[in-house]
């Protein structure tokens, strides 16, 4: 009897349930598992035939079993590119705060603007200026009308200021005046 495309039909057929039940163990998913066995058919059934194994059923499952194998080092391979990029995390959806966190962060962001507002006018502007607006030292030496070394010192000490502001905020929970 000449083998032909419908023996090795026959043989896919008569072996197929066995071929998804290999495949979903070793994968840990039905689904992969029957992707996996179609491939596995397209590539034993082709539509022209070369040469032909002596022994079928070997022959397909070792096509499953390489298949399973390329799917477990991709996924592997996926992970540790994963684990090794430091961008990933961007990527990835991000947990959503509590309410606790949203309320504490609003007060942080609170509390840092009372403070900015609280500045000397010099020390605000310059401290606006440079870190908020992107303006250079010269630029707001020029807008202020004093010296490059000048504004330097304004923004170090508006940071300082402010950072010691909210540190005494932090250490202290009770506010000394009840607010309005």
């Amino acid at each position: 009897m000449k083998e032909g495309p419908s023996l090795r039909f026959a043989t896919y057929l008569s072996s197929r349930s066995m071929l998804v039940e290999y495949a979903s163990q070793r994968l840990g998913s039905r689904d992969a598992a029957e992707d996996i066995v179609q491939e596995a058919f397209i590539r034993f059934v082709p539509a022209t035939l070369d040469s032909t194994p002596h022994r079928l059923k070997a022959y397909l499952f070792r096509i499953v079993h390489n298949l399973v194998v390329d799917v477990i080092r991709r996924r592997r391979l996926e992970i540790d590119t994963l684990q090794n990029d430091p961008t990933h995390h961007w990527m990835g959806s991000q947990p959503e705060p509590t309410p606790e966190e949203t309320v504490l962060f609003c007060e942080a962001i609170r509390r840092s603007m009372d403070a900015v507002a609280n500045l000397p006018e010099n020390q605000r502007v310059a401290l606006e200026m440079v870190r908020f607006g992107g303006y250079s030292v010269e630029q707001v030496s020029e807008h202020l009308g004093v010296s490059v070394s000048t504004v330097y010192r304004l923004v170090q000490n508006a940071v300082a200021t402010i950072t010691i502001q909210l540190t005494q905020d932090t250490a202290d929970p009770l506010p000394s005046q009840p607010r309005k």
